[in-house]
């Protein structure tokens, strides 16, 4: 080995054994490591009860499903977020309920399974899409989702702007 060669690698022993320094911070090899072994120890624990992993070694016989399957954990940034998602949901809703009210009339609607008819609060797709335009753009999405929760009737999957202009929305609640 030369002196150059001997110099060059006692310098690259001295990188590797030595904090190094990222961004203001020290940061050395083994705790690189130490967090990286931390990660790995963390996820093959998380992958044995994951029932999509193709890790063999599960240490749960038979998948049971929980009541809080599919949920975010409590207390993380998901769940919170999610919850902000919802409230604000809940506020499009109110005010497209607001806009029936505002803009619709009353109507006769049959009251199904042989009851009787009843008085609601109806309006034509397209008179409700004119004025809820200046309101939110996302008047079907909200509709679905109102629909969903039984504050409105209509028929049909989807309202399409123009095709649907005549289908009537009548307000449950």
């Amino acid at each position: 080995m030369t002196s150059r060669e001997s110099t060059v690698a006692m310098e690259t022993e001295k990188e590797v054994n030595s904090p190094a320094q990222c961004e203001g911070h020290t940061v050395s090899v083994k705790g690189l490591k130490e967090n990286w072994q931390k990660w790995c120890s963390e996820h093959q624990r998380n992958q044995k009860h994951n029932p999509f992993s193709h890790d063999s070694r599960h240490s749960v016989g038979v998948y049971q499903a929980k009541l809080d399957y599919g949920r975010p954990l409590q207390g993380s940034l998901t769940e919170q977020r999610g919850q902000e998602a919802h409230t604000h949901i809940s506020k499009e809703i109110k005010k497209l309920c607001e806009a029936i009210k505002t803009i619709g009339e009353l109507k006769e609607k049959d009251g199904g399974d042989g009851g009787s008819n009843r008085k609601v609060i109806a309006v034509e797709f397209g008179k409700l899409f004119q004025h809820y335009v200046a309101i939110s753009n996302k008047l079907v999405g909200i509709l679905l989702r109102a629909r969903k929760q039984r504050l409105v009737e209509f028929e049909g999957e989807m309202l399409w702007q123009g095709k649907d202009d005549h289908v009537v929305i009548f307000l449950v609640e």
